[in-house]
């Protein structure tokens, strides 16, 4: 219904509107915004009644649109009745913003065979690399050249990751085995962690809000099993079976639990002492191929923030990781996704049910990768479809469409303020989104082959990639 208004001048030219956060938990009861109330009167509104101390800036939406003027132009050019209460979703959004990178600053030789992974240090400090070379190598990111080549493994090193306090880097090999790396130093910590019998197709470190100093990690295997592993002890500890099929990936989730995605169609939840199977979550007709928890920057990150704060002690550390997660989960579930060979992705909160809370459609061919964003506002797909799709991150909702590859995307990463996403594709190219916008934001050429491995430092500042041209590309604000 056309909106109307009755009246002379200034008469009845309110809307009743709710105002909610992003999972619907009402904000004060209705009230009669003007007409002509934009966002930043909405921000005043916000701040006041949720009593900030300091204004934080928001976001506001009705029905998945962003409100970016006045609530009678809105209403006008979406048809939007006024006799019905408006509800308006606040979205808090990030005090700090990160610039898009636009230009490649480094190419960095050193890798003499496909670069198979990237991945930041948790305070963005360091940079690791994997390799079909079978090595693991770490960049000194100021002078932009190789520090250390990590040797060991026997095949290609297929997965790396850090502990969330810094102070290691594991790295999966297809040969099935784990090694531990001392970053300081490139060296090794112990002996090759043997247990696996087939390639590793994931590693995750319990959080550090859960443990410090980071002591346990789980892998996932092609031979249907996950094992949790003591990087003191130097063994595994925990053996997860029960997938009848390829483990294809794997979270250690904030509340403690551990899930695995498989080839099986199966999504299974772990509590992690003895290695009890806690809940099974079904629904996908084809292999699970990407998971994604809600917290999952926030996981990653631990402690460490924009500010580049460090911390003198483990519990600090853990004290200070812990505050953060609380911040970014609030009162709400931490919620899962899941992208499948089938086209399809599961919404899940797998602790309020096993059934999925939507089904979330569209992609026209098998699905790569899924990613929330770091205020888990949003979750991002890639697929062979060529097109990279943003959805709702509370509800599943489809919301946009990012096209412009021309081949199969393969990793997709987020800058830390949650408002650009960058993609790398089988088409050699990397791309920068804009959320906002919903458009491309920047054409990143420069590789000269396939771009299978994305990552934007968790400090903002740089986005390392890699692929089958070997090289090492390092691209800056």
């Amino acid at each position: 219904m056309t909106m109307e208004v009755e009246g002379g001048e200034g008469k009845g030219k309110t809307m009743l509107c709710l105002l909610t956060d992003p999972d619907g938990n009402p904000l004060g009861t209705p009230v009669n915004f003007p007409l002509n109330t934009e966002p930043q009167h909405l921000q005043q509104i916000v701040n006041q009644l949720r009593q900030n101390e300091e204004r934080l800036p928001y976001a506001f939406y009705i029905a998945d649109k962003e409100l970016v003027e006045s609530l009678g132009k809105f209403a006008e050019k979406n048809k939007i009745s006024v006799e019905k209460v408006l509800h308006i979703v606040y979205q808090p959004q990030a005090v700090f913003r990160i610039r898009p990178v636009h230009r490649c600053s480094a190419t960095i030789a050193g890798h003499t065979e496909a670069v198979l992974s990237v991945a930041f240090s948790p305070d963005g400090q360091q940079l690791a690399s994997g390799s079909g070379d079978t090595t693991v190598r770490l960049w000194d990111l100021n002078t932009q050249t190789p520090l250390f080549t990590c040797t060991g493994h026997k095949n290609w090193v297929l997965a790396i990751a850090w502990s969330p306090d810094g102070k290691y880097l594991v790295s999966g090999s297809k040969a099935g085995e784990l090694q531990c790396w001392d970053p300081r130093t490139g060296k090794p910590s112990g002996n090759p962690l043997i247990g696996h019998k087939k390639w590793i197709t994931g590693i995750s470190w319990e959080p550090v809000h859960l443990s410090a100093p980071c002591r346990r990690f789980v892998s996932a295997s092609k031979d249907g099993d996950a094992r949790i592993w003591d990087v003191t002890l130097r063994k595994s500890v925990v053996c997860l079976s029960g997938h009848t099929l390829a483990v294809t990936c794997v979270k250690w989730g904030g509340d403690g639990f551990i899930y695995t995605g498989s080839q099986d169609c199966t999504i299974k939840v772990w509590e992690t002492t003895q290695g009890k199977l806690i809940r099974e979550l079904k629904g996908h007709g084809h292999w699970v191929n990407s998971l994604t928890l809600s917290t999952e920057y926030i996981l990653r990150t631990g402690a460490f923030d924009h500010t580049g704060k460090q911390y003198s002690s483990p519990e600090e550390m853990k004290q200070a990781a812990l505050e953060r997660y609380n911040k970014m989960k609030g009162n709400s579930p931490e919620r899962l996704v899941s992208g499948s060979d089938d086209f399809t992705m599961f919404l899940w909160e797998p602790f309020l049910k096993k059934q999925p809370k939507t089904r979330m459609t569209g992609h026209q061919q098998p699905i790569n990768h899924v990613c929330f964003s770091p205020d888990g506002q949003w979750i991002a797909s890639a697929s062979f479809d060529t097109s990279v799709k943003l959805w709702n991150g509370t509800t599943g909702k489809f919301v946009a469409a990012f096209r412009g590859h021309v081949g199969p995307v393969y990793q997709i990463s987020w800058s830390a303020d949650s408002r650009l996403l960058v993609s790398g594709s089988k088409d050699s190219t990397l791309k920068v989104w804009d959320i906002k916008a919903r458009a491309l934001k920047l054409d990143l050429p420069g590789h000269a082959d396939e771009v299978f491995a994305v990552d934007w430092s968790p400090d903002g500042q740089k986005v390392a990639s890699g692929g089958k041209d070997r090289v090492l590309k390092l691209w800056m604000g």
